[in-house]
């Protein structure tokens, strides 16, 4: 396959991404409570980076199937609606809006949005064990381990506990974001190179890419933060510095996050050299972050 033959449009594909969604998502019919507090969260609208990534990854190397990629893609963002649901609870971040609307728990109560986080959680790995494909059982182990008790759950325990404490060394908040929000980021790629069947030096490859994507996604994250601030009491507060948050900026100073933030993109669109033609179309997810590069 050529470049071109292989040029990946994520507005298509978000577009028959969000399709798949709200078709899907509205079979799970049996508590209609339960499925309208899941379906307000996960049609909310978003960026759907991480099943784009999937998405664009495979199309690298041959055409999509769309009733097995959407599923895997699917059950990426699935997992990534039930973090968010779960994160803006009264005990974790405490966030009363989302998307520019109330955040699941103040319109459906916390017990429901904790139980609509737990439906997307699950109905995720029922998505990916319904593939028809052998390596089904391995794309379940790589979600499970990224957004398990050795990635994103991780991160999020990790964050709690540092929260209000200021963490003295770089390093420290690199490990917190790589398991908190890279662990996510990565599996896209994990996925598709196990979907694939790639060899293990373009897996190491493809991986890499999603690795520096990931603590780029994060220092950008960081830094819109801080440009995103609210008025109070006649000066502008920082939400997550206020609420006590490790993050690049605190650790760099925002030119120095900007700095790294840069370094990240070069060493993600390096990562991308060592792998053949067809897969430098991921570059464009690279794009992104251009507001932040100075």
């Amino acid at each position: 396959m050529t470049a071109q033959e292989t040029s990946f449009s994520t507005s298509m594909w978000r577009q028959k991404l969000n399709q798949y969604l709200q078709t899907e998502i509205a079979k799970v019919d049996q508590q209609p409570q339960l499925q309208a507090s899941m379906a307000y969260s996960l049609l909310a609208g978003g960026k759907r980076i991480r099943p784009l990534l999937y998405l664009a990854a495979v199309a690298a190397k041959q055409s999509i199937v769309p009733e097995t990629d959407l599923a895997i893609a699917g059950s990426l963002e699935l997992v990534h609606t039930y973090s968010l649901i779960h994160d803006d609870l009264p005990a974790m971040d405490n966030d009363d809006y989302r998307r520019g609307r109330l955040t699941n728990h103040r319109q459906f109560g916390e017990a429901m949005a904790i139980l609509a986080g737990d439906g997307l959680l699950t109905l995720a790995f029922q998505w990916l064990g319904q593939v028809s494909l052998p390596q089904a059982g391995q794309l379940c182990a790589i979600l499970a381990q990224a957004s398990g008790p050795q990635g994103m759950v991780a991160g999020q325990a990790i964050d709690i506990q540092q929260t209000g404490q200021s963490l003295t060394a770089l390093d420290q908040v690199a490990q917190l974001d790589a398991l908190k929000t890279g662990a996510l980021l990565t599996a896209p790629l994990r996925l598709a190179a196990c979907r694939l069947m790639l060899p293990p030096e373009m897996t190491t490859h493809l991986v890499d890419f999603g690795h520096h994507f990931g603590v780029a996604f994060q220092i950008f994250d960081d830094l819109q933060d801080i440009h995103s601030t609210a008025e109070k009491m006649g000066k502008a507060v920082h939400k997550d510095q206020e609420a006590g948050k490790n993050t690049y900026p605190a650790q760099l100073g925002v030119a120095g996050a900007q700095a790294a933030l840069a370094a990240e993109v070069q060493a993600a669109q390096l990562a991308l050299t060592a792998l053949p033609e067809n897969w430098h179309d991921l570059a464009q997810f690279l794009q992104y972050f251009d507001g932040e590069i100075k």
